[in-house]
């Protein structure tokens, strides 16, 4: 239900600020640029940090993409030089959706190597794994849990976590990799985030646009996580993560990273850290863009990702000879802790 009031709140909020303007545009193909940079400008929620940490000034490209339309433009030719100009921003969560084509920009993850052969996980898993909604589990030869968390947009219930936890009760420590998990619902972020803690601890804060300003926000709301009621995973977990750990997934090692026992591992995740919103240019193409920013328990930005506790990458080499070093390396460390 939190999570469905902030979204409230976000609504309300952005819908103040759209009244504070009084702009029309036409649908000419400069009214439609108009109209996508004043979105971005009054209401996108991280156009002050990302002029910062990529060198560019917003302003500048409102003249830099105008000077590459011309009224008898065709709908492709101005969805190109739209997406062009938004994809300054670096950001995963702002999209334009057309019958054409989705605008995206997905060099979060692109730009960097994958890290994952999910074919070779797959081996680590075996056919016989237990499959409880969204998770994928089993024990591995050394009595260590292999937990696969695919996509926060596979729903988990508290029914599934506690059996999952239940049958590998007995194990020496978790592997819990969600590697390539590009996000999906809060909610269960939340959920499985539940089961690591047992007492409620500060994960991050979480800030809401209040004006057309660049800096016009609400003060920081604290976020936590609480304890489950149900069963609740006591030994050492070790989170492998890649590049493609985004949205949801971000917030998810986010919060892990609070948890005691918790040890994240692999790259640093792709982050998108804004919950995002939508709107509508004047031609009805549709755009999404980050309006409410989160940090961490130290308030610092995660819209560019986590960083892991271990750097550990895939060997390409080992990996065709049936080792993922990643899965091997987490092992190593939980053993290690046993002996301690």
């Amino acid at each position: 239900m939190k999570y469905i009031r902030a979204i409230i709140l976000i609504f309300v909020c952005l819908l103040t600020s759209c009244q504070q303007s009084d702009y029309s545009f036409d649908e000419t193909p400069q009214g439609n640029l108009d109209a996508l940079w004043t979105l971005i400008d009054q209401r996108y929620c991280f156009l002050s940090y990302k002029e910062q940490q990529l060198g560019f000034r917003w302003a500048d490209l409102h003249a830099k993409y105008s000077a590459k339309l011309n009224p008898k433009m065709s709908r492709v030719q101005l969805f190109e030089v739209l997406c062009q100009m938004v994809s300054e921003l670096k950001d995963g969560h702002v999209n334009i959706s057309t019958s054409l084509d989705l605008g995206r920009n997905w060099s979060w993850k692109e730009d960097y190597p994958e890290n994952l052969d999910t074919e070779l996980r797959q081996q680590y898993l075996g056919t016989d794994c237990h499959i409880g909604s969204g998770l994928k589990y089993t024990i591995l030869p050394d009595n260590i849990a292999y937990v696969v968390y695919e996509s926060f947009s596979n729903d988990i219930g508290d029914g599934n976590l506690s059996d999952m936890l239940t049958f590998l009760r007995l194990c020496n420590g978790m592997v819990l990799d969600i590697r390539g998990n590009g996000g999906g619902e809060l909610t269960n972020a939340e959920r499985l985030s539940q089961r690591f803690t047992n007492e409620k601890v500060l994960v991050g804060y979480r800030c809401h646009k209040t004006g057309t300003g660049h800096d016009d926000f609400s003060e920081p709301q604290a976020e936590y996580i609480t304890p489950s009621n149900g069963v609740r995973w006591q030994k050492p977990v070790v989170l492998l993560v890649n590049r493609s750990c985004y949205s949801a997934s971000n917030t998810f090692v986010r919060n892990m990273k609070a948890m005691p026992l918790v040890t994240i591992m692999g790259d640093q995740t792709g982050g998108g850290s804004g919950l995002p919103f939508s709107s509508e240019l004047p031609i009805g193409w549709s755009v999404r863009f980050s309006a409410s920013p989160c940090f961490d328990a130290q308030m610092q930005q995660i819209e560019f990702g986590v960083e892991p506790d271990v750097y550990v990458a895939l060997d390409e080499t080992l990996a065709a000879n049936g080792k993922d070093t990643m899965i091997e390396e987490a092992r190593r460390l939980i053993s290690e802790m046993k002996k301690q």
